[in-house]
């Protein structure tokens, strides 16, 4: 790893001091307690503020947004093993004046730009490819302010353009710059950056505790929503409301914030999406034979949802016991009989979702969990982390550190980090202070400052996960199999060949 050069760092005074200015939480949004660290809007003013001077780096080639009129009150399209199914219980949704499809920024992008439904409603590699041939690399998604490696890449020529957006096209990711917290407890040491964008002053680090870090990572679906307990991979947004303004100030470069009212048109439309798994090539009809998959059910499980709903830890308000019994779709499946092809492959979806719900998994290791507990062994299984019935993300907030995001020596098993910048990390205060950490993202740390929270990140929604690959916040995982091989090696659960068949069988059709 090379040693970084901390020149001074000059311009965006202005910009940094009228985002300064603006208030934190956005009309409709409510402040959190001081010890959710989603209040901490400490972050703000340099994302923004950076994104927002990143105009500088000009698009010479910009297509338009394609759109379609209407999004019907239930959509099928098609993905890799099957169909996914948006259902708006609410009806269809006209686009035209609608802010989630308009162009509100200045480099023409919008909300849709990367969050359509036939990905699950963010983007997936493959149509990422397949838009940057068919638009020659000039389709809203590809700008230089975040589609890029960094800004400053070179985008003279499709070949170019092709290199700059390699991570984009190849593991469907976005950089993200986040300015380090002035209350960090860490510095960097030093960065591997093979894009040279954390390394540049103009872009990037400034000294060891200053400027930008670039971290790549994957858009997270705009749909089933209201089983949210965290907001962006790191927790650093209090509501969806000020996560539209947000975003539409940094991703789109906005000129000034959304109305009051344009943010409640956006999340009013993204909170009415329902998305799932509706048909698999293998399996066929998810709701045949009393299985319950496909969306339309979820609209019917958000109804008895409230935060900490099935969490391990003890913070569900009802006081009722956890279960690791998660999904519960296809247990019907299971007492199929007959050998033809369709039913041996729904047995298989059903031992696939008992698995889930039941092998044992001894969880060591992972910050967050067993140090918050203070055990160095916790018996758990996927539901532990897993833990929102037929839903599949944590149902309070609890980031937890895996070790996806670990480099060097710790690289993770199974997964391909290739291409990410690696950052050696060193605590100089707090209860971490000496320790040394290498690592692709330093996760929540650069939201809260804390050396405990470096590499933390919040589990996704699990629900149509086929129509969105590659997995993982940085894209490690190009498959669904890929997934199952890194938890199998990394807590030694010791699953044969025919259970990781079936676990990739039963998530294929989430």
């Amino acid at each position: 790893m090379r040693r970084i050069p901390y020149p001074r760092r000059t311009g965006l005074t202005l910009i940094l001091a009228l985002l300064a200015s603006l208030d934190g939480f956005p009309p409709g949004a409510s402040a959190q307690t001081p010890a959710d660290d989603s209040a901490n809007r400490a972050w703000q003013a340099g994302a923004i503020g950076e994104a927002q001077a990143l105009r500088r780096f000009l698009d010479p080639d910009r297509g338009v947004q394609p759109t379609p009129p209407i999004i019907p009150g239930f959509e099928i399209d098609r993905d890799a093993s099957g169909f996914v199914a948006t259902d708006q219980p609410g009806g269809p949704t006209a686009t035209a004046g609608n802010p989630f499809f308009e162009d509100l920024g200045t480099n023409g992008r919008t909300c849709f730009t990367c969050h359509q439904p036939e990905t699950g409603w963010t983007v997936s590699a493959r149509r990422v490819e397949e838009r940057f041939l068919l638009s020659l690399g000039s389709d809203p998604i590809f700008r230089l302010v975040d589609g890029a490696t960094c800004p400053t890449d070179d985008v003279s020529s499709l070949a170019a353009k092709a290199e700059a957006y390699r991570l984009l096209l190849s593991k469907g990711l976005i950089r993200i710059g986040l300015p380090i917290p002035a209350n960090a407890q860490y510095e960097v040491l030093s960065v591997d950056d093979p894009y040279g964008c954390n390394t540049n002053p103009d872009t990037g680090l400034t000294g060891p505790a200053s400027g930008v870090i670039s971290v790549y990572r994957r858009p997270l679906p705009s749909t089933n929503l209201g089983f949210l307990s965290a907001i962006m991979w790191d927790g650093r947004e209090p509501s969806l409301l000020s996560q539209a303004n947000d975003a539409t100030l940094g991703h789109a470069q906005a000129n000034a914030p959304l109305s009051a009212a344009q943010q409640q048109q956006v999340v009013a439309f993204e909170s009415g999406l329902f998305t799932a798994q509706i048909y698999d090539d293998e399996a066929k009809t998810l709701t045949d034979d009393g299985a319950t998959g496909g969306p339309a059910t979820l609209a019917q499980q958000l109804e008895g949802f409230f935060v900490g709903i099935n969490d391990p830890l003890g913070h569900n308000p009802t006081g009722a016991p956890f279960t690791s019994q998660i999904f519960d779709l296809y247990g019907a499946w299971g007492g199929l009989s007959g050998t033809d092809d369709v039913t041996e492959d729904r047995q298989a979806v059903a031992r696939g979702e008992a698995l889930f719900n039941e092998t044992a998994i001894n969880i060591t290791g992972v910050a967050g969990l067993n140090d918050a507990l203070d055990v160095a062994s916790i018996p758990g299984t996927c539901g532990t982390c897993h833990d929102t019935p037929n839903v599949g993300d944590h149902s309070v907030k609890l980031p937890l550190d895996i070790g996806i995001a670990d480099a060097g020596a710790a690289s993770p098993p199974a997964l391909d980090i290739s291409g990410l910048p690696v950052f050696t990390l060193h605590c100089v205060s707090g209860p971490f202070q000496g320790a040394t950490y290498t690592i692709t993202d330093p996760g929540r740390a650069l939201i809260s400052g804390a050396c405990a929270d470096i590499g933390k990140l919040k589990g996704p929604i699990l629900r149509g996960l086929a129509a969105r690959a590659p997995y993982f916040h940085n894209g490690s995982a190009a498959s669904l199999r890929d997934v199952v091989d890194f938890y199998d090696q990394r807590f030694s659960i010791g699953f044969t060949e025919q259970e990781k068949s079936d676990l990739v069988a039963f998530l294929r059709t989430l």
